[in-house]
């Protein structure tokens, strides 16, 4: 009778490995194909999406089942494939723990009924994919609270070009350049998308804006194509913009700083029962 856990040590070590490989061949930089360059500079009208890499396509169909979050993926310029990859990476560690600890417990000769690894393999597995999935949804936030900020600055600078008499399409091309980060590189490319496709540069942001989430970035281009209307006048509405945009920041800032406190006040109540438990102990002792 074959002993159940070699079985599972031999499982878990197999599970593992495929892990750290598939790790390792993500991690090693491979030499780009100039057929996807040249089709992701130029995609097609009705299908802007981010395609996904030759060595994660076989992901497709599994990404479909897993329902990922395209716009928090958009946002952190990752593909459903990765993201799927990262679930099933989480879930196989958390499989392969229980099945290693139990091995090691076989070891030290302690006998463990074959129930409780392959539960706590199976609870784990669940607990590190929903961890993975957490984690994307956290990063998402963050960054979208970022890019909020950034497209504050980058209505200031919009309107600055727009006041230097500047056209409107050198105004966001020109307000796009002047900062760095990550947040700019986005708009830069873009505008530089746009431009290659000869296409107008605030449909362009508009189509970013819908595509990660930050309805913010919409409201330039909106404005700024107003700008053949109204003139002069836009940008004072982006310096109004801006401002209001400020605002919402700051009160979402101060609603976060509220909720952290609140939810301090709970180890501060605990710390002080501890501390009374401490002084009342000897006067309780001794009756």
């Amino acid at each position: 009778m074959s002993n159940p856990y070699l079985i599972i040590g031999i499982v878990g070590g197999a599970v593992l490995g495929l892990g750290i490989f598939l790790v390792v061949r993500e991690a090693l930089p491979a030499t780009p194909a100039l057929g996807p360059a040249l089709h992701r500079l130029h995609p097609p009208a009705a299908l802007r999406t981010t395609r996904p890499s030759r060595r994660l396509e076989w992901l497709s169909g599994l990404s479909r089942w897993t329902r990922p979050p395209m716009k928090e993926l958009a946002l952190l310029a990752k593909t459903p494939e990765q993201y799927t990859l990262s679930l099933i990476l989480s879930a196989l560690i958390g499989l392969a723990i229980p099945a290693f600890l139990s091995l090691a417990a076989r070891t030290a000769g302690l006998s463990l009924p074959f129930v409780i690894p392959t539960a706590a393999g199976l609870g784990l597995a669940a607990l590190f994919a929903l961890v993975a999935h957490a984690d994307v949804l956290a990063k998402a936030k963050a960054a979208r609270r970022e890019f909020t900020q950034a497209v504050c600055t980058y209505l200031d600078l919009v309107a600055l070009q727009l006041s230097a008499a500047h056209g409107p399409v050198q105004s966001l091309e020109r307000a796009a350049e002047v900062c760095d980060g990550w947040v700019f590189e986005r708009l830069r490319e873009s505008l530089r998308m746009a431009q290659m496709q000869m296409q107008s540069p605030w449909d362009e942001l508009r189509t970013l804006a819908e595509k990660i989430g930050v309805p913010e970035l919409g409201d330039v281009g909106a404005i700024v194509q107003a700008s053949g209307t109204e003139g002069a006048q836009v940008h004072e509405t982006l310096r109004v913009r801006a401002d209001s945009l400020r605002d919402q920041i700051r009160t979402d800032n101060l609603a976060r700083a509220e909720a952290i406190t609140s939810r301090l006040d709970v180890p501060g109540a605990l710390l002080v029962f501890v501390l009374v438990g401490f002084v009342m102990y000897p006067f309780l002792a001794r009756i």
